[in-house]
């Protein structure tokens, strides 16, 4: 099993650079449930060209800085690649930007939805288990494509997983962070001023709750599995 991460993220602020890049995050995550598959990083964001689809088995969206609206030279182009993945029926995993970019290129509506930054951790139900996940994000699905189904949610977060008609998975939150990471970035989110000392302090307080993201995990692997 070949699978590619479609990395579109930079990671930008100097005390995040003792972390290894968005996509090898994903890459640790998804070897401890995909024990069987190899990976390839493909730094997007930095300019790389887009894989030919059939030189690998299935394919990863991570998450990025960057919203669905943003004038990226790579954001219209990553639309068609979709749609082409779509048609070719190969398997895809979306998490966080890559949850609301795979709605926005299949018919649906993402956007900023107005709370502010939310970052921290946060419980979500999935087919009926609740997750104590963590989350990074001020954008989410607001409208899911037609033929879509939500099958997770929160209380903030209505449309935080998806199911396609065509192989295709994806998430709002971010199983594949650790809280070490998530540390550092509610600090670097606080300098920009996207959170105020109240917030920060919040953010870091919810991360006392464990981290319950196996279930997921699992549904992630088995998604790949029956769809290579």
């Amino acid at each position: 099993m070949r699978l590619a991460i479609l990395d579109c993220a930079t990671l930008v602020d100097p005390s995040l650079e003792k972390y290894a890049s968005i996509g090898a995050l994903v890459e640790s995550w998804l070897r401890r449930f995909l024990h069987e598959a190899s990976f390839v990083i493909i730094p997007i964001a930095h300019g790389a060209e887009f894989p030919n689809p059939s030189d690998y088995d299935g394919f990863v969206l991570p998450g990025s800085e960057v919203g669905v609206y943003d004038d990226t030279p790579w954001m219209g182009p990553l639309g068609d690649y979709l749609r082409n993945l779509r048609d070719l029926r190969k398997p895809l995993l979306g998490i966080c930007f890559g949850h609301q970019m795979m709605a926005h290129s299949f018919g649906g509506r993402a956007a900023k939805a107005g709370y502010g930054m939310c970052v921290g951790r946060r419980r979500f139900a999935v087919d009926g288990t609740k997750l104590e996940v963590s989350v990074m994000h001020q954008d989410q699905v607001l409208t899911p494509p037609p033929n879509a189904q939500v099958i997770g949610s929160s209380d903030y977060c209505p449309n935080a997983v998806i199911v396609y008609h065509f192989p295709a998975l994806s998430c709002q939150f971010h199983p594949e962070y650790e809280d070490d990471f998530v540390e550092d970035c509610i600090g670097v989110i606080a300098g920009m001023g996207a959170l105020n000392d109240q917030e920060a302090s919040a953010a870091h307080t919810t991360l006392e709750t464990p981290e319950d993201s196996a279930f997921f995990g699992e549904m992630v692997a088995a998604f790949f599995r029956e769809h290579i």
